[in-house]
């Protein structure tokens, strides 16, 4: 298997940020998972409002769609544990308050 230089790949260069911003951008991202996982668990009430409607619906097919909605729940339970870390992780090892000295990341900082 032949060695890939990594100078021959045509990769884009990273932007030029400061820390503040990547900050920033990191604390958005988590915003928007957040919100993402907060509309798949409305999704899940929805469905289990809606099974729980259905007149043709039996106990058996009832506790399949709560099984469901479980799995879903304890699925979205695992990703707020990642999101946590990953707050944790800029609170405690990237988050400095601006000293205005604009500190940079990234290839051109």
């Amino acid at each position: 298997m032949a060695a890939t230089n990594c100078s021959q790949l045509n990769c884009p260069a990273l932007p030029s940020v400061t820390l503040d911003q990547a900050v920033i951008d990191l604390l958005e991202s988590i915003a928007l998972q957040e919100s993402a996982l907060s509309h798949i668990l409305c999704a899940e009430s929805q469905k289990m409002k809606t099974a729980m409607n259905m007149e043709e619906l039996d106990l058996c097919k009832l506790l399949e769609v709560n099984d469901s909605a479980t799995n879903m729940v304890h699925a979205v339970a695992n990703l707020e544990l990642v999101l946590k870390e990953k707050l944790e992780f800029i609170s405690n090892n990237l988050y400095y308050p601006s000293t205005d000295t604009g500190t940079s990341v990234g290839s051109n900082g």
